[in-house]
């Protein structure tokens, strides 16, 4: 598929989501790797269990999206990847995601002791928060209310929140600088 979007219109070295086609997510991830372009798939392993068996099985946390961090060059590169549908864009552009967002994704994936949400659905903006104990130290996010339980949030640009739970007794406030 090609795209009206020349490459120049890029940030340099800068995050992109980038749509998929169905349940390619792991083997655009390959493709990217041998291409050495930079990437991130954030995986979740979950349990499923059979009349006969158990098994693990590791699925992307947002279906259908890979990150990748690409410069002005490497566009056209990531376009004609077998697998890859398109950058997931804003104003017919793609869409730059921060890099403190894909960082935090990073911290929260890898450390949460639960399962990590992804939600597009409008969360009202809560309380900032820095988590004080466990895997997540350090974590910096919201703390809201989601069905019913404390859950830290992160937004993604473009991409909606992911929200892993957490004691209330383990974060502590703090003031975000603007």
């Amino acid at each position: 598929m090609m795209s009206t979007i020349t490459p120049k219109r890029l940030s340099p070295g800068s995050w992109y989501a980038v749509y998929t086609a169905s349940r390619a997510e792991k083997k655009v991830k390959e493709r990217l790797d041998q291409q050495s372009i930079e990437n991130y798939l954030p995986l979740q392993i979950s349990i499923r269990r059979w009349s006969d068996r158990k098994k693990k099985i590791e699925f992307p946390l947002i279906r259908g999206y890979i990150f990748v961090r690409v410069t002005s060059r490497q566009y056209a590169e990531v376009c004609n990847t077998p697998g890859v549908v398109s950058f997931l864009k804003e104003g017919g552009k793609p869409a730059p995601i921060p890099d403190l967002q894909i960082n935090t994704l990073r911290v929260m994936n890898e450390g949460a002791e639960g399962v990590v949400e992804v939600s597009t659905e409008e969360i009202p903006s809560g309380t900032y928060v820095r988590v004080t104990c466990g895997k997540l130290t350090g974590l910096e996010g919201e703390l809201v209310e989601y069905k019913g339980k404390h859950k830290v949030l992160i937004r993604i640009d473009h991409l909606g929140c992911a929200l892993t739970d957490v004691s209330s007794s383990c974060v502590e406030r703090y003031y975000r600088k603007k």
